[in-house]
């Protein structure tokens, strides 16, 4: 059985969290207004997971944690091809509309806000991307969240067409 030392220990899985929105939201009751708070919080490893929460709770400190740990619940695993997506991708969540592009080495990350914070989360080093229609964050995060969900390699299409012809 080994012993974890200070020097040794290294916990299994690392991940960045970033907070990407707080809101302070009110709810009218009879005694007068309840204040809460809600956070959107992307988590990733910077090796192709990624994952999106939005905490709700009493405080801001507790709604981040709470955030980050639904994120951490609900991850993707994104295939990377040398350091960009396997293909072009289109993706609606609501009125959210998000495109993504892969991108020849070399070329960074050129997207805005949101889907700018959840591709480098992922670890994607080189990606073209736009939104498209709404501007709203956390409707923009979910979409290109949906759109890394939908991306699939060649070999997982291959392994499903001959699923299919069987």
């Amino acid at each position: 059985m080994a012993t974890h030392t200070q020097d040794n220990y290294k916990p299994t899985e690392e991940f960045d969290q970033k907070v990407l929105q707080v809101r302070r939201v009110s709810k009218k009751t009879k005694g007068g207004n309840r204040i809460s708070f809600t956070a959107l919080v992307i988590v990733g490893d910077h090796k192709g997971k990624v994952g999106v929460g939005l905490g709700k709770a009493p405080d801001v400190k507790a709604a981040v944690s709470k955030g980050a740990r639904l994120a951490k619940r609900d991850m993707v695993n994104l295939p990377l091809v040398e350091g960009t997506i396997p293909h072009r991708i289109e993706y609606k969540f609501g009125a959210a509309k998000v495109l993504l592009k892969p991108a020849p080495s070399g070329t960074g990350v050129i997207a805005g806000g949101s889907v700018r914070a959840v591709v480098e989360a992922a670890g994607v080093k080189n990606i073209v991307g736009k939104i498209l229609g709404n501007n709203n964050k956390m409707s923009n995060v979910y979409a290109t969240l949906g759109a890394l969900r939908a991306i699939e390699t060649m070999s997982i299409k291959s392994s499903h067409r001959q699923t299919l012809t069987k």
